[in-house]
């Protein structure tokens, strides 16, 4: 008892003191309409607005709720937000650090609480994804006996990293990525509010897009970048967050890139033409200027799809299936660890043999479909199988390729207009020396001859 008493007191006096606190803390949102982003939960009759009692929140409300989604989302707001709304204590445990042991006193000072304050807990358990089976089973009771209201945050898929009891009896709740406009939004409303910086300072805005590029969506970041770039600005005595005080703070450069100006485009050519370069330091410098941006990661990883077909091709059959894998894993890690991804990429693209021939060849030929030059399918490659082909002599005299001892039929493929013209040229670079080898054999068996 003694214990929640000094826990209450201490909540009180953070509401009344909130000077000290780091600036995040401060700023965090006392209600559901303060929060930024995650506005596919906020809507009106959410699952979320009806946990806090909006728009009529049932008997009991859930039991348990689930959080997920990348880090500086607002899982930790929404649950404070929660426990402040429904004026139930919030006791806040990780489980980096956090064992049975903790759980279960947190669940036994819950039970006091009820039935001595008649007062309900909200315990917030962060990173549950590292708990064990046996850490997780040991919710399960709490849960089921309402004896806490359950908030669990991760960061890892809950399908494979919460138990199906504890998940059955849960509401999960995605959060999205923080888009650069939320967390601007958060930003100056701390430069203007009371709680945070009360106006004593202006962020010109060649600061703010760099606060925005550090922070990568993660709105605890971008606070706790602000908050040291004011400090630093104080002691200097400016009136402003100037971008030399801001990067001497985070000890990080501001990028000259503009997402969609020319700076996009010039450097994403840049990178593109040094793979096609064989140029791989160059090519990292350009990779590396545009994840400092905070360029998309599947926007470069896109075009380094583009670049394995364009600028490689057959001369490495690899690099498009490793091109595909990056953006692959881009899309399931996203950054900072798809800086690495996009790095192993753009090394094996720009060390691999180059060949144009797959975008000469397909641009040839789509230029003489453009110019008319198609005519008729042969009518022994016409479709056979439907009734009534037989009589109209399609698929008459085809030869099976596979009946043949060296696996050709040598017969006519192409319509007559286009019977001897030849698009595919091959390089003798890398792999591809065995497709030059191969396309020689086999137009000399089909019996073609030179256009």
């Amino acid at each position: 008892m003694e214990a929640d008493l000094f826990t209450a007191a201490a909540e009180e006096r953070q509401e009344k003191e909130p000077a000290g606190s780091p600036l995040a803390a401060r700023m965090r949102p006392r209600t559901l309409d303060e929060v930024v982003g995650q506005r596919h939960l906020l809507k009106p009759g959410s699952p979320l607005r009806r946990l806090v009692g909006e728009g009529g929140r049932g008997p009991a409300g859930p039991s348990s709720v689930i959080l997920w989604g990348p880090p500086g989302t607002g899982k930790t707001t929404l649950a404070h937000v929660v426990s402040r709304a429904t004026d139930q204590r919030f006791v806040e445990l990780s489980a980096i650090s956090a064992g049975v042991k903790e759980v279960r006193a947190v669940i036994d000072g819950a039970r006091r609480a009820t039935g001595g304050f008649g007062k309900e807990t909200v315990l917030f358990l962060d990173e549950i994804h590292r708990f064990s089976k046996a850490q997780q089973d040991s919710l399960l009771p709490a849960v089921e006996n309402r004896w806490v209201t359950l908030i669990a945050a991760t960061t890892e898929n809950p399908y494979f990293s919460v138990i199906s009891p504890l998940l059955s009896r849960s509401l999960l709740l995605t959060l999205e990525p923080l888009t650069d406009d939320d967390v601007r939004d958060l930003v100056r409303r701390a430069l203007a509010d009371e709680r945070g910086l009360g106006g004593t300072l202006t962020l010109p805005e060649e600061s703010e897009e760099h606060i925005l590029r550090v922070a990568g969506g993660d709105a605890r970041r971008a606070l706790t970048v602000l908050e040291a770039a004011a400090g630093a600005s104080l002691d200097k005595g400016d009136g402003e967050i100037a971008l030399t005080t801001l990067e001497e703070t985070v000890d990080r450069a501001a990028v000259k890139y503009d997402r969609d100006g020319d700076q996009h485009y010039d450097v994403a050519s840049a990178l593109i033409k040094s793979i096609r370069g064989s140029d791989v330091d160059a090519a990292l410098h350009y990779l590396a200027r545009m994840i400092e941006a905070g360029e998309d990661p599947r926007f470069i990883a896109r075009r380094l799809m583009i670049s394995a077909s364009e600028d490689i091709g057959v001369a490495d059959p690899n690099a498009l299936p490793i091109a595909v894998a990056a953006a692959q894993a881009v899309a399931m890690i996203g950054f900072p660890e798809a800086s690495l991804t996009l790095s192993h990429a753009t090394i094996a693209l720009a060390l691999a043999p180059k060949s144009n021939s797959a975008t000469t060849a397909i641009g040839e030929a789509m230029a003489d479909v453009r110019k008319g030059l198609a005519g008729p399918v042969p009518a022994h490659l016409r479709d056979g199988h439907y009734q009534g082909a037989k009589k109209l002599g399609h698929a008459k005299g085809y030869v099976y390729p596979h009946n043949q001892a060296d696996g050709i039929a040598a017969q006519q493929y192409a319509p007559d207009a286009l019977k001897d013209r030849e698009y595919y040229t091959p390089t003798r670079h890398g792999a591809e020396a065995r497709y030059a080898d191969a396309v020689e054999w086999t137009r000399k068996h089909l019996g073609r001859k030179r256009s």
